[in-house]
């Protein structure tokens, strides 16, 4: 089994925070369009927000696990058939995707801090907050948070896109790579 990244794909480690990651992505964006349409009364009101930032606050902690273990165990080269331009974007794409997911964190505890009070992460642990002298900080950082989480989402469909594409169009190994630990030439 290769945990490392090696010259023909992925390693377990690298494809493992990448799933998960999106899967948590996708289960945060979802539960986070409907949570915000609750009513005071209902019964989620409370319990969906401290999940939400929970689960934020994990995603958060694999994302700085992810970007330390992408630079002491860097990804495998390029495939040699792809073209030079869909490499640059690709290299574009996967960028704006960091810089989202890191805005999508900064400004969702940018809401959740706004009144002063920590973060409890399942009640096993809490981030204190960091108060600024921002204004309607909740509401800005919402905005924020709103936008780049959608933008996030829909820069990651673009991503599973291309990757069917290079699947089932280009057959090559590009999907591949991040599916198999143990892919060979």
């Amino acid at each position: 089994m290769n945990f490392k990244n090696h010259s023909h794909g992925f390693g377990l480690i690298s494809i493992t925070l990448h799933w998960l990651m999106a899967l948590l992505i996708i289960a945060l964006f979802t539960v986070g369009l409907w949570m915000v349409d609750l009513s005071y009364y209902d019964p989620w009101y409370k319990q969906a927000p401290f999940f939400h930032k929970s689960v934020g606050v994990i995603v958060a902690m694999l994302y700085i696990s992810r970007v330390t273990w992408r630079m002491i165990n860097p990804p495998p080269p390029p495939i040699a058939s792809i073209p030079r331009t869909e490499l640059l974007l690709a290299k574009a794409m996967h960028l704006t995707l960091y810089i989202m997911m890191l805005g999508v964190f900064t400004s969702g505890y940018m809401i959740s801090t706004a009144d002063g009070r920590p973060i409890e992460v399942f009640n096993l642990f809490s981030i204190p907050a960091f108060v600024t002298p921002i204004e309607n900080q909740e509401d800005i950082a919402g905005t924020f948070h709103y936008y780049l989480a959608c933008s996030l989402i829909g820069l990651a469909s673009l991503h599973a896109i291309a990757a069917l594409k290079h699947h089932f169009y280009d057959k090559d190994k590009t999907l591949r790579r991040m599916t198999s630990p143990n892919l060979k030439e």
